[in-house]
């Protein structure tokens, strides 16, 4: 028989497998030469979204070989997830991918530092993401598996709610709601009406008094008719966030040494 190695992974990650392999439990043909971190991609699973790698019980780095007959445990990221901040810094800054747009501005709505283009390609994505310490979420697998990628994750689900759901429970980020300008990412700052009564319509003049603008592309910003649905938007974020804090710092909860 030919040796192998057994794999178990968690429940979370099975979505990275293929179908016809989807199951928790793996054996796979040992070689003697193939890292642990390299089985598990090969698997389908992106290393940025494996938690804990444990040999027979005992936590090992992606470079382990592993020999036959040892049993393999893969855990998911641990949440909220541990990001590395620079000091002075309040939560993650993040760069999203082409897709991720309607996500980038409810994260901007809630005051996180959310770098989004339309035309980025990855290697372009990856360079940003390293040189201003930003967290790439993406839904590209294959984006998540660059190796000089310093820090990225994968963004669950196909709705902005999902989404942005996902992202809170998964970090649980610092909020500053309506600091930020949600078309260009920039800081918003309270002005006069009287500054900004030439770019107004007469309706909006009448009837609002309190305005921002940003400090990078101008845009004014005012509660106006949307403000009951966004402000929900804000209160249920608030509230996943508190979940995941709390969560976390249950005592006997789990953190991810690959964190």
């Amino acid at each position: 028989m030919e040796p192998a190695t057994t794999i178990s992974i968690a429940d979370e990650l099975l979505i990275f497998l293929p179908s016809a392999r989807r199951r928790a439990r793996q054996e796979v043909a040992h070689d003697g030469t193939s890292t642990l971190g390299h089985i598990v991609e090969a698997l389908g699973v992106p290393l940025p979204e494996a938690g804990r790698l444990l040999v027979d019980g005992v936590p090992v780095e992606p470079g382990h070989q592993p020999a036959a007959g040892e049993e393999v445990r893969v855990e998911a990221v641990s949440r909220p997830q541990p990001v590395p901040l620079e000091p002075g810094q309040a939560a993650p800054r993040f760069l999203l991918d082409v897709h991720l747009g309607t996500l980038a501005r409810r994260m901007r709505l809630l005051g996180l530092d959310t770098a989004y283009h339309n035309d980025m390609d990855d290697p372009a994505l990856v360079v940003q993401a390293n040189e201003e310490r930003r967290v790439l979420l993406t839904q590209d697998r294959g984006l998540l598996r660059r190796r000089a990628l310093w820090f990225g994750a994968y963004v669950r689900g196909s709705r902005p709610d999902d989404q942005l759901r996902d992202l809170l429970e998964r970090f649980a980020p610092a909020l500053s709601p309506w600091t930020r300008c949600t078309a260009c990412n920039g800081v918003l700052a309270q002005v006069g009406k009287e500054e900004v009564e030439r770019q107004l319509a007469d309706g909006t003049r009448r009837s609002y008094d309190v305005y921002g603008r940003c400090t990078d592309c101008g845009q004014v910003y005012w509660r106006g008719a949307h403000g009951g649905h966004l402000e929900r938007i804000v209160e249920d974020a608030a509230a996943v966030v508190a979940a995941a804090g709390t969560a976390g710092a249950a005592p006997g909860s789990a953190r991810s040494a690959a964190s």
